[in-house]
Parts: C-alpha cells; sequence; structure tokens
C-alpha cells in the first residue's frame, strides 16, 4: 500500500485526506517516483476549490503537480530513466486528478520527469521547476528580454514571482516587483528587486512610467489577471508585452482597451514543445550551477501536516515556496 492525498468535495483545505492507496504500477510511457518531498502551488489550491482551468474528478480526486524523489519503476517505452535515479516531477501532460503528487509514491509520465542533478536536494528539487518554467517562457522565449530592459512582475512574493526577479537579474534587465501592500518591500528588494511598488499606493502605471523615463516596460509578467488587468497593461511600453499567466483575482478579467501598441498573452507553456523545455531546462540548469538561481523556501511542512501546509498557502503571508517533505 501506498499513502496519498485525496479529497471527495470542493473546498478549503479540510476536505483534504491522507489515506491508504495500493501501490500501482506504471503504464506504457510513465514512471513511478517515491516522493521524498513536494512543492505546494496556487494552483492546487485553486484545483481543490474548483476554480482551476479544470476540475478535479469527485470523489477521490488526488491533488499535486511537483515533487522530487527517486525513481522506483518504469514502463514499457520509457527510455533514459531507470530505477535509482533522483529525479524531479513538474507540471506536464497529466491530470492531477489521476496523477497527482501528494503522497509517499507518485505515477506520472516520464515527459513530466527531469532528472535531479547533484547540486539539487530533495527540497530545492521540489522548489525549482515550476517557479522558473512558469517565468522562463515569457520572459525568455516570448518576452526576448535583454540588459537594461525593465520587467514588470506581479505578485513577487511568490516563486514564479523570485524565479523571474532572479531570470531578470540574470540577463541584466530591471525587475520591478508589485505586492498588495508594502509590508513585504524589504524581503523583496533583499532577493534582488531593483523597485518594489505596493499596489495599495495608487496608480501603479504613473510610478512605473516615473521609474523608467516615461517609457513603460518591455515585459509586464502578471499573475493577477482580474479587474485592474488595464492598469498593468497602461505599465508597458509601445511594442512591449503584457502576459497574463495567473488569475489571483478572481473577478472577470476584461481584454485591455487601450491606443497602445501591445501584445497580450496568455499562459505561455514550455512543457508542450520539447525543444522549448529542452533550453529552458539547460537555461535553468545553467543558473542553478552558477549560483545565479537559488529557490527561496518559506517555510516546510510534512506531508502528514498537508492541511495545514494549505492553510499557511492560502494565507498569503509567504515569500517563495511552500513544500512538505515525506518521512519514508
Amino acid at each position: 500500500m501506498a499513502k496519498a492525498v485525496l479529497f471527495h468535495e470542493l473546498g478549503g483545505p479540510e476536505v483534504l485526506r491522507l489515506v491508504d492507496v495500493p501501490l500501482g504500477e506504471p503504464g506504457d510511457g510513465q514512471v513511478r517516483v517515491r516522493v521524498d518531498a513536494l512543492g505546494l502551488n496556487r494552483a492546487e489550491a485553486m484545483f481543490r476549490r474548483g476554480q482551476y482551468y479544470y476540475q478535479p474528478a469527485l470523489p477521490s480526486s488526488r491533488i499535486g503537480c511537483e515533487a522530487a524523489g527517486v525513481v522506483e519503476a518504469v514502463g514499457a517505452g520509457v527510455d533514459g530513466l531507470t530505477a535509482g535515479d533522483p529525479v524531479s516531477i513538474f507540471p506536464g501532460p497529466f491530470s492531477m486528478s489521476v496523477n497527482g503528487v501528494y503522497g509517499d509514491t507518485a505515477i506520472v509520465p516520464a515527459r513530466a520527469v527531469i532528472r535531479r542533478q547533484d547540486f539539487l536536494d530533495t527540497i530545492a528539487g521540489a522548489s525549482v521547476w515550476t517557479a522558473f518554467m512558469t517565468a522562463y517562457g515569457p520572459l525568455i522565449e516570448v518576452g526576448k528580454i535583454r540588459p537594461g530592459d525593465p520587467v514588470l512582475i506581479t505578485a513577487a512574493s511568490s516563486s514564479v514571482g523570485i524565479a523571474a526577479i532572479q531570470i531578470a537579474n540574470h540577463l541584466g534587465a530591471v525587475p520591478i516587483a508589485t505586492t498588495r501592500t508594502s509590508a513585504k518591500k524589504d524581503q523583496l528588494l533583499a532577493l534582488g528587486a531593483a523597485h518594489v511598488l505596493a499596489m495599495d499606493e495608487g496608480d501603479l502605471a504613473k510610478r512605473v512610467h516615473a521609474l523608467t523615463e516615461g517609457r513603460g516596460v518591455k515585459v509586464a509578467f502578471d499573475a493577477v489577471a482580474g479587474a485592474d488587468v488595464s492598469e498593468t497593461a497602461r505599465t508597458v511600453a509601445p511594442g512591449g508585452v503584457l502576459i497574463i499567466y495567473g488569475w489571483l483575482d478572481q473577478r472577470p478579467t476584461p481584454l485591455p482597451l487601450m491606443p497602445l501598441n501591445i501584445h497580450v498573452y496568455g499562459h505561455v507553456l514550455v512543457t508542450g514543445d520539447d525543444a522549448c523545455l529542452r533550453r529552458a531546462e539547460a537555461f535553468i540548469n545553467a543558473g542553478l550551477r552558477s549560483g545565479s538561481f537559488t529557490p527561496v523556501v518559506d517555510r516546510v511542512f510534512e506531508l502528514a501536516d498537508i492541511v495545514e501546509a494549505h492553510r499557511y498557502l492560502e494565507s498569503n503571508t509567504q515569500v517563495g515556496k511552500i513544500v512538505a517533505t515525506v518521512p519514508h
């Protein structure tokens, strides 16, 4: 038998249950991984509440998309991975309801697995890939940021926001971080933000244009969306890019309408294109190896305390990643 976190109804953290389930064997193109640590993501809280872009299969839905551990078994047709390999699991071509990684083992497609390098322990290995891949696609593949480019990063205290700050600095760009209040300003400056703007201090676009000598930003990387998306769009320079990768503000998100020549994108996925995925993996591993990229972990729970971990996730007080370790 194995342990897995399931939920039978939509709701708050209290619907999560750690239960015994059959161990299971990997099918064609799949691997079974002994999970040693798992990373919590805002998407999982939305999934649990029925607010994600697809719905959980209830009852007995699994949950979770990011983890680190060791390969236990491989299915037919899997090349390049063998039992004993240290790996990370990243959000890929699988349903959380079926292949969710909250548990002591996970069966996932081999395409959602990356070999974990020696410089990453299990906690770091469960903290890196979602954040840095989410930031890589918009900033590198689409935004094509260059040295000196100002980049606006909303919800910057999240693990994705911090990854975006690190990527911008690595490339010589100028990360302008936003946060709801000024409470996290000093922490974000210490983490590499060139400027930190509190959203509750009014007229974001005016303040961004003041910082950029009236030009606006090359890229606005937005996790919030919602009713104020036009305000974020007004920070973008003509010819620049607004990329909306999250929906923290659950109000309707109107298409920005303004006399500006900007490009608007939704979430930019790197996991659906093998060549793009390989570029992202090489770029991120190089940054990790050199020390330019470092996953920031706010707090570590144990799997048995997953309900409390989700309560903390929804408190919005964290700076960086929340991780749960899995004793064996």
